[in-house]
């Protein structure tokens, strides 16, 4: 029977690993927000990043692909040596909001870890895999999974008027519902293998002191991500837009 927990707040937790840390935050692509009927609209992108960590390198594959009728699938995988990952989130908008169906999350190789969250439309839980065991969490109107809400962040930058403020978000993860704020920096021009590109820097707060996170979010390219830096334990890990394309356009870099 799946155990019931109280949802937590403002309690970021450990990730599965500092590169998929990152991956709850990544991806990039091109041209100025779509839109339909004044709604900000997902276009479909295949986008490949690389990223260091502990001195090697990997590259990372995300797709989003649009399904029709306002349903999407998210997928995104790397292998590092005999280490791998592939995660896939489904999910559909209406207007400017994501409700998601599932996601699930499959190691490969030397780490066979699964998880998996599932959400039932009018249910007040959210059933979610971890470590092997099924866990009922508290559902609330706009909690996520770790992959739908990077899609949420950027349907919800593309329809403020002013973007750089704050952002908070909710995500059903492990065993517990999580909280967590973005706090906007400022302006800053990216350096990426397609050329420099014009972003905005957002900070992730941590409760633990020697734990950093930060992301930098295109606005001329839907507001996805150029670049994310997590260190933990003094150790780095960076994720960088290295090719991609949008709707089959190439991203290109728009600063001169």
């Amino acid at each position: 029977m799946a155990r019931r927990y109280p949802r937590t707040g403002f309690n970021i937790g450990r990730p599965l690993s500092l590169v998929t840390l990152l991956l709850a935050a990544l991806v990039s692509a091109p041209l100025s927000a779509a839109k339909v009927a004044g709604e900000p609209v997902l276009q479909p992108y295949l986008v490949k990043y690389s990223t260091s960590a502990r001195g090697m390198t990997v590259t990372l594959e995300r797709e989003l692909k649009d399904e029709g009728e306002g349903r999407y699938t998210l997928t995104n995988g790397g292998k590092l040596l005999v280490v791998g990952f592939h995660e896939v989130a489904v999910f559909s908008v209406e207007g400017s909001e994501i409700h998601p169906k599932s996601y699930i999350y499959q190691g490969t190789g030397l780490i066979n870890r699964r998880r998996e969250v599932h959400f039932t439309p009018g249910s007040d839980t959210v059933r979610s895999l971890y470590k092997d065991e099924w866990y009922e969490l508290p559902y609330t109107e706009g909690t996520l999974d770790r992959m739908s809400q990077q899609e949420q962040l950027r349907l919800q930058l593309m329809a403020k008027e002013n973007p750089r403020e704050n952002l908070q978000v909710r995500i059903a993860d492990g065993k517990r519902i999580r909280d967590y704020e973005l706090v906007y920096v400022g302006e800053e021009v990216v350096d990426t293998p397609l050329g420099p590109v014009n972003t905005l820097h957002f900070e992730r707060l941590h409760e633990e002191p020697d734990r950093e996170s930060a992301m930098w979010l295109a606005p001329d390219w839907d507001y996805l991500m150029v670049k994310t830096i997590h260190v933990e334990d003094d150790k780095p890990v960076e994720v960088l837009l290295a090719e991609g394309s949008m709707a089959g356009t190439p991203l290109q870099a728009l600063v001169p």
